[in-house]
């Protein structure tokens, strides 16, 4: 009992250093003075009662206030804490680990009713033709996001989480946009007017971690994956669409070795039931260092580029971004090491070029990024839980087991959805982008 003890008293006394030792390798200068305060989330061990009560308590015994408090996901606070608390802190019996927050921001078959439009990229995947199109997933969706636009007309949308003003109980307005061009492309409705979605007239729950430029916190990120995980069983929800990135680095064990909070939030809202589809983000390099896109938990989505809607390489070139190609690998997005078969695991591939969804004011927009492939993914995913009322393929499996059968379901699906230059037929040296994901076979 003494060892295992001491092993984890040692182990968090590394982890606390690593906090100052990252906060060191920020400064300009060796002589350059720490910050007063910073922001950090403190992990709590999983025998600790209520998070609640023992946030109160630490906030009393050491002068700080939270900021947000986890119960579901995992255990813990965030606060900004001065040199002296963090070391407190990081020595009480009650705290796992703690980490540093960081920066996140946004990585950017039913007759179709006469006068809706199918986008390019709702038909390169399968989900719809010119003529038909998907009903409404089974499952909920949660997008967490800068929230949704909850009166858009083609969004069957509700507020579920706000955590940009935690302790105010706002609604989950979308104040940027992004969230809600993330929601038309997984599921605005087939109801006669403006786009479909992948998933028509699903649910879709809006969880705002992300401000009106498009930035956030991980502590922020982990509040809304929280809600999530409470309310997955209630809400019926399955799939989280992530379309955001921040730094970070994975380490296999769901980030208890390296003291990764958000990893670990992630792991444990997996355990109910819910899928993580996640941008690989668009800094057109390998994503071991983007987060969270490297976590092997999650279903990891790289952009394509698609102009008509159809294979072959026929389109043209995408009118809204030069230097694109129609089924081509997007040049901006983020990839996996082909020599790295645990990151290629977990990868699949959807149009995020030039791509046509909903936005703020009931219109919409135009916008590219791995951000936009992503719903795509996250419709896809929502199909295979269920359509038009019936179970599908991925009904009752594990998100692991989900993400497998994605992929498995996109190679079977290649010959007939075509493929691009840039995926496993077609590889480019150096770069993995995954096979397209296979909206059609469901």
């Amino acid at each position: 009992m003494y060892a295992r003890t001491a092993l984890r008293d040692s182990r968090k006394l590394v982890c606390a250093l690593a906090v100052l030792l990252a906060l060191a390798a920020c400064a300009p200068g060796a002589a350059a003075a720490e910050p007063a305060s910073a922001s950090y989330i403190v992990v709590l061990r999983d025998s600790v009662p209520g998070a609640g009560a023992e946030t109160a308590r630490l906030e009393r015994v050491h002068g700080f206030r939270a900021e947000q408090v986890y119960e579901h996901a995992l255990k813990g606070f965030a606060a900004r804490l001065g040199r002296g608390q963090l070391a407190r802190l990081s020595a009480e019996p009650s705290v796992a680990f703690v980490s540093p927050d960081r920066e996140v921001r946004i990585a950017a078959q039913n007759p179709l009713l006469p006068g809706e439009v199918a986008p390019t990229g709702v038909r390169r995947i399968g989900a719809a033709s010119a003529t038909s199109a998907h009903g409404a997933s089974t499952a909920a969706v949660a997008v967490i996001d800068t929230g949704i636009s909850l009166g858009h007309p083609d969004l069957n949308a509700v507020s579920g989480k706000n955590c940009t003003t935690p302790r105010k109980n706002a609604a989950a307005l979308d104040d940027n946009g992004h969230g809600t061009h993330v929601a038309g492309t997984i599921g605005a409705e087939n109801d006669g007017a403006g786009l479909v979605g992948v998933a028509p007239g699903t649910r879709l729950y809006a969880v705002k971690v992300l401000n009106a430029s498009g930035q956030g916190t991980w502590s922020q990120v982990i509040c809304g994956i929280d809600w999530v995980t409470q309310k997955a069983s209630s809400l019926h929800i399955s799939v989280a669409n992530m379309s955001l990135a921040g730094f970070g680095f994975a380490d296999g064990l769901c980030g208890n070795l390296i003291g990764d909070a958000l990893n670990r939030a992630i792991c444990r809202s997996t355990n109910a039931g819910v899928t993580y589809v996640v941008a690989a983000g668009n800094s057109g390099q390998e994503f071991s260092t983007t987060v969270p896109a490297a976590y092997p938990e999650v279903l990891t989505v790289t952009a394509m580029s698609d102009s008509d809607g159809q294979a072959g390489a026929l389109g043209g070139a995408p009118t809204c971004r030069t230097g694109e190609a129609d089924d081509r690998y997007a040049s901006f997005s983020n990839f996996a090491d082909p020599t790295d078969g645990g990151g290629q695991a977990h990868m699949v591939a959807a149009p995020g070029v030039c791509i046509d969804s909903s936005w703020l004011g009931g219109g919409y927009r135009t916008a590219s990024g791995t951000s936009m492939a992503t719903p795509h993914a996250a419709g896809t995913v929502a199909l295979c839980m269920g359509s038009g009322g019936a179970a599908g393929p991925c009904a009752g499996l594990a998100p692991a087991d989900v993400i497998r059968r994605i992929r498995s379901d996109a190679a079977a699906s290649a010959p007939a959805l075509g493929g691009f230059t840039g995926d496993p037929d077609s590889p480019v040296a150096g770069r993995y982008f995954g096979p397209l994901v296979p909206a059609g076979a469901y």
